[in-house]
């Protein structure tokens, strides 16, 4: 029997760290197909390419993973890789990650490594995006190895129901106390954009902020999770209906 297709991409690049680690962790439990971004495309969500063209080029395998890059997005990584590199063989699950930084609480809305997932989810295939809060791009992730299994061989054990993926977030030190499913927090950025001056060009911004924590009393969302030292497991909808306001209005509104 063949083992189970795996559709691996990131937001990082096909060459990042995260993504070879990933690679090895996984080499064995699937047959791994990497499609991932040519360079980083941190912050892309699920934006695709609607107006450039897309580029294929096939690069070195790692860890035994056949590996592709794409010229556009993560979202537009695992399109082309759906209807171009696996036309026949539908993957069992995809997989965005394993991300150079946190994608808790609203950064899950920003990230593309949760676009690679998002985008799988909309293809009604079970999708996990993974994400390390060590934002050094040559941390050493070997400790994330049996929990990224584990729940890898889980997810392909029992699948997902339609419309939900999974957000799962480890934190920067380890050993991780453990697992902890549990909703996103809420959290805002402040102070976004710094100013500086060109020397011949006036001003010009860089996008940077500083993150707040909105409800800092609360001990059953991911940032308390990973502050704690737990791995936070998000379960997360594709449907963003807000069904509580949903019949409220049509009760006063219809």
């Amino acid at each position: 029997m063949k083992k189970p297709l795996i559709l691996i991409s990131n937001d990082d690049g096909y060459h990042s760290g995260g993504l070879r680690y990933l690679c090895e962790f996984l080499n064995d439990i699937g047959d791994l197909l990497v499609c991932a971004p040519e360079s980083p495309r941190s912050g892309y969500s699920c934006a695709f390419s609607a107006e450039p063209p897309i580029y294929l080029k096939r690069r070195k395998d790692i860890a035994g993973a056949e590996v592709w890059s794409c010229s556009g997005t993560p979202a537009d990584c695992v399109k082309i890789a759906l209807e171009r590199l696996t036309p026949h063989r539908r993957p069992d699950l995809v997989i965005g990650g394993i991300n150079h930084g946190d994608n808790s609480t609203v950064n899950t809305h920003y990230s593309g490594t949760m676009g690679v997932a998002m985008e799988g989810c909309m293809k009604y295939i079970p999708s996990i995006a993974f994400s390390s809060c060590d934002y050094d791009p040559n941390a050493d992730l070997s400790p994330l190895r049996d929990g990224v299994r584990m729940i890898v061989e889980r997810v392909l054990s029992e699948g997902l129901p339609k419309g939900v993926c999974l957000n799962v977030n480890f934190p920067k030190e380890s050993p991780f106390k453990g697992i902890k499913v549990c909703r996103m927090g809420y959290g805002s950025w402040t102070n976004e954009t710094q100013e500086c001056i060109h020397p011949r060009k006036g001003k010009y911004y860089w996008m940077v902020g500083y993150y707040h924590d909105d409800e800092p009393g609360a001990t059953d969302n991911d940032r308390w999770a990973l502050v704690n030292g737990y791995i936070a497991v998000t379960p997360t909808t594709m449907d963003v209906t807000a069904y509580d306001m949903l019949e409220k209005m049509k009760k006063e509104w219809e």
